[in-house]
């Protein structure tokens, strides 16, 4: 059939839907989370400190829930380390909520949190645990991860194809995490004063690539050989993460970055090596059935959208 020159297809329809559907998806997903669920529950994360039972209907704050009598977890590893903040009442320490405080940033993706009885406030809400637990910082604790990805090809390079839904695979790396075991996006905290794209790099390189223990002329190659395609990341999340870490009065939040191979030959042709926290490595297929730590499917899941969209777009 022959087409009349500006008549919009069905194909460019679809790609249309797609894309502005994936559009709406990214810029909402600061509010995807509105429960949390893995913070719940259970012990908390390398100690014997049983969480206060937090039914679905009382996380919110707004909530009444006269017989909450959540245990003071701070542990005692973090104490005095440079990069945590010292216990709310020490002398000398007076951060300020909801802003930048000196280079460490207090402000939390989610909109102004609230404090009660010189406390920061878990946005979401109650968590079964009061203090900070191993986290550093009292309030939202800065990650930023990227979720690097590529098509996965065939031994001729042909990309390969979902056999249910005839769809492309996408695949991206992930690690796996020295603490719980749990594959996860190669991700880590922001340092103070640091941007949150430098820290995604860095993590990815820390912990997928093993950079800590190359020397610098191993590394001079490897950083220019990267550089153009680390600078051309898309911003996909911002928010809170759902931790196993969080507590009522300290949790995660994070910045995550699409960075994509299309064409599979810059990082997705490299040898990976698990390095810094990380004991493994890996290229997975993401797929709905996918798990991973934390938050970190649902955030992969908002990439696989995107990407697939770009793919419908220039395959029509």
């Amino acid at each position: 059939m022959k087409l009349i020159p500006g008549l919009i297809t069905g194909i460019q329809i679809r790609a249309f839907i797609i894309t502005t559907l994936c559009i709406l998806m990214i810029r909402s997903s600061v509010t995807m989370i509105t429960v949390h669920f893995k913070c719940r529950g259970g012990l908390y994360p390398r100690s014997n400190v049983e969480r206060f039972p937090v039914p679905d209907d009382k996380v919110s704050w707004s909530s009444e829930y006269k017989e909450y009598q959540p245990r003071n977890h701070t542990a005692s590893s973090i104490r005095g380390q440079p990069w945590a903040d010292p216990n709310i009442g020490e002398p000398g320490f007076n951060p300020q909520w909801n802003a930048m405080d000196g280079k460490v940033n207090r402000a939390s993706y989610m909109g102004q949190y609230s404090i009660k009885d010189g406390y920061p406030l878990n946005p979401i809400g109650r968590t079964g645990i009061t203090g900070r637990g191993v986290l550093g910082r009292w309030g939202p604790n800065h990650a930023a991860d990227p979720v690097v990805t590529r098509w996965k090809r065939n031994d001729n390079g042909v990309i390969e194809k979902d056999k249910q839904n005839n769809k492309p695979i996408l695949q991206c790396v992930v690690i796996k995490r020295r603490d719980t075991g749990e594959w996860a996006l190669p991700g880590g905290m922001v340092d103070p004063g640091e941007k949150m794209s430098a820290t995604a790099v860095r993590e990815f390189q820390e912990e997928a690539m093993n950079s800590l223990v190359m020397t610098d002329d191993q590394k001079v190659p490897l950083v220019e050989k990267f550089k153009k395609f680390f600078s051309e990341g898309d911003e996909i999340y911002q928010g809170y993460i759902d931790d196993h870490r969080n507590t009522d009065n300290a949790w995660m939040e994070s910045i995550a970055y699409n960075f994509h191979d299309n064409s599979g030959s810059t990082v997705g042709a490299l040898k990976l090596h698990a390095g810094d926290d990380a004991v493994g490595v890996q290229w997975v297929d993401i797929t709905p059935d996918i798990n991973l730590y934390a938050s970190h499917k649902n955030v992969v899941m908002l990439v696989y959208q995107k990407c697939l969209s770009h793919f419908s777009q220039s395959d029509s």
